[in-house]
């Protein structure tokens, strides 16, 4: 069983940054490709960011190259995603996720989900 615990979200004007942090538990925090999702309002959930075990592989949605940079530490369990050039279409709940590796590097279908953390850009 995995927990992940968000934090960092807030209020923003565009063209700032906010840096995201999730914490997991557990000792198999390696065996999981981590990332990020995001949802906004009367949206579905979309996929944000992803990297991979060892932090070698990272993954982005279009929308986000260039601006957003995802990270791990695997000594401390966390993962980060560092959002920066924010605008306001970036408004969302963000979510980290946990997704086994064997089942590959898209997280197209997350073990895990965290409660999610409220970024809102304001223009």
């Amino acid at each position: 069983q995995v927990q992940l615990v968000e934090s960092g979200g807030g209020l923003v004007q565009a063209g700032g940054s906010l840096r995201l942090s999730c914490a997991a538990s557990g000792r198999t925090f390696t065996t999981y490709t981590m990332g990020w999702f995001r949802q906004a309002p009367g949206k579905e959930r979309e996929f944000v960011a992803a990297v991979t075990r060892s932090g070698g592989s990272t993954y982005y949605a279009d929308s986000v190259k260039g601006r957003f940079t995802i990270s791990r530490d695997n000594a401390k369990n966390t993962v980060h995603l560092q959002m920066n050039s924010l605008k306001p279409e970036d408004t969302a709940v963000y979510y980290c996720a946990a997704q086994y590796w064997m089942k590959g590097v898209t997280l197209s279908n997350p073990d895990y989900w965290g409660q999610g953390t409220q970024v809102t850009v304001s223009s």
